[in-house]
């Protein structure tokens, strides 16, 4: 049995988001109903919104949905009905990588998250007037009232903390978070760059904040960014817009370079500066995504000094892990996220896609 729901439909590349009545199907054995309370709104939406990826459009997107469990199918065991779930990505469970406890870079990751529009077994989650649309996208497609959500996409939370200020957590925050508590680690004293001071790179400031790193510097061009910066947790921050960024950061090391760098722009110029900003033995986490197909040219010599280059998928992080102890910290005051979110209701997509693409704000959270 199906049932309707209203969703935000992207018709094809480059159009805008339109709400409109949807079918959900009914949940599998694996999946869930979750009545959607809040989703973040993330730059992979408005990319494939654009049609800069080979997901099927028309489709419904979204992919940091916090709600509530209406339903459960037969073999669910982690959540039941009532019960407050942060919605991320999904995974197949059993690839060699999953069972490592890095389901970021599941075997099927692309499929199952980002392209493919179905489920794993090529059947349709939504449909409208009996034509199937693009959907499962990250296991979830949250812009909509309901959603029906993969299990291993399910995250059981705290029913004490506002869903409106958890939901940035399924993808924008443990990125940021993953690139320094899981790649970098900083040791005691080390320096850490943050280059973008957006959603991601904010929340990698923020989780240095709460490391032995003891100078962490925050680079954009825009000042009241930096400003939030310093205040969440930056000991320093440069306009990239004024001055030269590889002369400044090496005065900010004392000429050693920086143990670890997060680049979060998509930018391969900023890419660049990261690498050549680096201390003997640091690390690069490239984590902004430029169009398929991009290069990049480094300096081979100047990475032989012990210099590590890493790619990133939403922080390598095991979610069910990270994320409850993320919630916790948003509770304690700790992960102050609501600084960088902006409400808007449901029905004024558009006006949020507007907003976060001029910059005014941060993390638009569209609520329900």
């Amino acid at each position: 049995m199906s049932l309707t729901t209203r969703a935000a439909v992207v018709e094809s590349g480059g159009a805008p988001f339109t709400l409109t009545d949807v079918q959900l199907d009914a949940p599998g054995p694996h999946e869930a109903l979750v009545r959607m309370v809040a989703t973040g709104l993330c730059h992979t939406d408005l990319g494939v919104a654009s049609g800069g990826l080979p997901f099927p459009l028309p489709g419904v997107l979204g992919h940091e949905g916090a709600g509530v469990v209406e339903a459960v199918g037969s073999a669910v065991t982690g959540v039941q009905a009532g019960d407050h779930v942060v919605l991320s990505f999904t995974s197949c469970g059993s690839c060699r990588n999953c069972r490592d406890g890095h389901p970021a870079y599941c075997a099927a990751w692309l499929p199952l998250n980002l392209i493919g529009g179905r489920r794993a077994d090529g059947t349709s989650t939504i449909s409208r007037d009996g034509q199937p649309l693009g959907g499962h996208f990250f296991g979830q497609s949250s812009f909509a009232e309901r959603a029906l959500v993969d299990e291993r996409s399910l995250v059981k939370v705290d029913r004490d903390v506002p869903l409106e200020t958890l939901a940035p957590l399924g993808c924008g925050v443990q990125t940021g978070v993953g690139a320094v508590w899981n790649v970098l680690a900083p040791r005691v004293g080390d320096t850490v760059v943050v280059l973008g001071a957006g959603a991601v790179g904010l929340s990698a400031v923020m989780a240095a904040a709460l490391s032995p790193a003891t100078t962490i510097i925050a680079v954009d061009r825009v000042g009241e960014r930096l400003a939030l910066a310093k205040e969440l947790g930056a000991t320093h921050t440069v306009n990239a817009a004024q001055g030269n960024l590889a002369e400044t950061l090496a005065v900010l090391t004392d000429g050693q370079g920086a143990d670890g760098v997060v680049e979060t722009t998509g930018n391969v110029a900023v890419l660049r500066q990261g690498a050549d900003a680096l201390g003997a033995r640091g690390t690069l986490v490239v984590v902004g995504a430029p169009p398929f197909g991009t290069e990049v040219a480094l300096d081979v010599n100047g990475l032989l000094p012990g210099k590590r280059i890493v790619g990133l998928t939403l922080g390598d992080s095991e979610t069910q892990t990270l994320i409850p102890a993320l919630v916790k910290l948003v509770k304690e005051g700790r992960l102050p996220l609501h600084r960088l979110i902006g409400t808007y209701p449901f029905a004024d997509i558009d006006q949020a896609v507007r907003d976060m693409s001029a910059g005014k704000t941060i993390k638009p959270v569209l609520t329900f």
